[in-house]
């Protein structure tokens, strides 16, 4: 099996960045905390085995945290989503945060679960914040996976 590389994404890799978000996302921005942010004008990294992109994950760094906005992996069990989060970790740490967090919401019960396997503990419910978004994004689908209907946003974060 071909190794995972991880690299930052490049200045000429936006519209690249865009276009994986827009596929992946319904849109070129994403809504979190009633807060709009476009992932491809944000730091990121792009995991690729062999030639092929099989993971993105895009961040803000902020008051010695470091949020993670997006996280992708394109195929997933091989190590993409872990890759991309050690990568991410280490890029913290140099950078002086203390906390890496981010935000899912509570249908992604696939997520939940990747991100406390992680180390990721559950530190706020937002109730009714996805509601909220979709005046902001209307696009945002009402039931997700499982047939959970999309209301809430949870936050996790891990100290580093």
């Amino acid at each position: 099996m071909q190794e995972i590389t991880i690299q930052a994404i490049q200045p000429g890799e936006s519209s690249l960045v865009r276009r994986l978000i827009i596929e992946n996302w319904g849109s070129e921005r994403v809504i979190i905390h009633d807060a709009e942010y476009f992932p491809h004008e944000l730091p990121g990294l792009i995991a690729r085995r062999g030639g092929t992109i099989v993971g993105l994950l895009t961040y803000r760094l902020e008051y010695h945290a470091c949020e993670i906005v997006t996280l992708n992996s394109f195929l997933p069990h091989i190590g993409v989503g872990r890759s991309l989060l050690d990568a991410v970790r280490e890029l913290a740490r140099q950078a002086g945060c203390v906390r890496i967090w981010l935000v899912t919401t509570n249908d992604n019960l696939s997520a939940l679960g990747f991100y406390q396997h992680y180390g990721f503990s559950l530190y706020a419910l937002h109730c009714g914040a996805v509601s909220r978004s979709r005046q902001i994004k209307p696009e945002i689908p009402l039931v997700g996976e499982n047939g959970i209907p999309i209301r809430d946003e949870l936050e996790l974060e891990i100290w580093i």
